[in-house]
């Protein structure tokens, strides 16, 4: 199954299925599910039978004593957890209730449309778009909103001259009900790659320096531990990859890490690189034996975009009196290559990146330069990764601990 293969899928499972499933899980039975969720036993069994023909799979052992899930429904049944969980959570912090207890009955009243709406229109910008791209009435988008609104008892949306737009709250909400529909997505790709079918998509943000080399060392490696992977590639400054991870757009980013954590974020630091001085193979300033201050403000300089940990450091190492010329900002490490190869200009990189300029480029005698960066992952918080992105992961670890030639990473404390 192929990863829209995939989502089309956890598109055509409802709320009620999702429910009545994990009560099952739950309670070990379906009559005891029929009576936590008042339905009859007939209604439950047929919910369940057709959630596994949706999936394609059978979750749930029938026997006298009781409904158990074996393996591939302990694999759903976690998923499906989470994804009630993080909807509970999302009702809380919107004001919709004040605990997870009395955020549930709200739970039971969403309905996939409710929640296809709300994520429709914050993608799209506005209900005409988001009524365009589902293929279905303004009016009709316009009832699920009012009927989401009223569940809820909050503000979500708000009417413009141009018309209705999703609210602050309406948009946080919205990010939090995407995260949680991954969650579904990634149940029914779990359960294909235990059953031997073929691994999902994995998305992976490449910090500008630091990111896109470690990346490109490892995507070879990791190709031939999963040949069937689909993997996409995303790579922008920070502050855009920073969003792009707590949308749900990336599933986690490689390269230099915060300076600051956030509560929805968490990093993992795998090894201190130091930032250095870097000029072209023969440079004047090779010549010396120790660089100064004045040497580098007396230099034109290639500097990283505002907002990036390397313009942040540039900043900080001419503070107090006028900084040397820096008419060029990239993050492209391509184009600062280029330019320093053809010229005596100057940069600050990381000793990670410096050790994969195949020695065209030379470290200056000079430092230390503080603060020293961690190269790194940063992932959501509370993220449960897959066996696809776990494999990734390690494989990171793996590669920072050991990289080919000279290892000038010291290991993160």
């Amino acid at each position: 199954m192929t990863t829209k293969a995939s989502e089309a899928c956890a598109a055509g499972l409802s709320l009620r299925q999702l429910r009545l499933f994990q009560a099952i899980g739950d309670l070990k039975s379906v009559r005891r599910a029929s009576e936590e969720c008042s339905l009859s036993q007939p209604a439950v069994t047929q919910a369940l039978a057709k959630l596994e023909e949706q999936i394609g799979a059978e979750l749930v052992d029938r026997r006298a004593s009781g409904s158990y899930l074996n393996e591939l429904g302990q694999i759903f049944h976690s998923r499906v957890q989470r994804f009630f969980e993080q909807i509970e959570q999302a009702i809380v912090e919107s004001g919709g209730a004040g605990s997870a207890v009395s955020a549930r009955p709200i739970v039971n009243r969403l309905t996939r449309s409710q929640i296809r709406t709300l994520t429709s229109t914050v993608e799209h910008g506005s209900f005409e778009a988001a009524a365009e791209a589902l293929g279905i009435s303004c009016a009709s988008l316009q009832r699920a909103a009012r009927d989401l609104e009223g569940n809820l008892r909050v503000s979500l949306f708000y009417r413009t001259a141009a018309g209705m737009l999703v609210s602050p709250p309406g948009a946080r909400f919205g990010r939090r009900m995407k995260l949680a529909l991954q969650e579904i997505e990634w149940g029914i790709e779990e359960l294909q790659a235990a059953r031997g079918g073929t691994s999902r998509q994995i998305v992976i943000g490449a910090m500008p320096f630091g990111g896109s080399v470690l990346l490109a060392s490892v995507l070879d490696d990791f190709l031939r531990m999963h040949p069937q992977a689909d993997i996409r590639i995303m790579s922008d400054n920070a502050a855009a990859m920073t969003k792009s991870l707590h949308s749900g757009d990336v599933d986690l980013i490689v390269g230099l890490l915060p300076e600051t954590d956030t509560e929805e974020l968490a990093s993992e630091a795998l090894a201190r690189t130091p930032y250095s001085v870097v000029v072209r193979r023969g440079h004047p300033l090779t010549a010396k034996g120790r660089v100064t201050v004045d040497d580098l403000v007396g230099c034109d300089w290639v500097i990283g975009e505002t907002g990036s940990s390397r313009r942040r450091c540039f900043e900080r190492l001419f503070a107090g009196r006028d900084g040397p010329q820096a008419q060029i900002a990239t993050c492209s490490t391509p184009v600062i290559r280029q330019l320093l190869e053809r010229s005596d200009r100057l940069t600050l990189m990381t000793t990670y990146e410096l050790q994969y300029a195949d020695g065209r480029l030379r470290a200056l005698s000079f430092g230390p330069i503080m603060p020293v960066p961690s190269i790194g992952i940063t992932m959501r918080a509370n993220w449960l990764p897959t066996r696809l992105h776990t494999d990734f992961i390690d494989l990171v670890r793996a590669h920072v601990a050991t990289p080919p030639g000279q290892n000038l990473l010291r290991r993160a404390s």
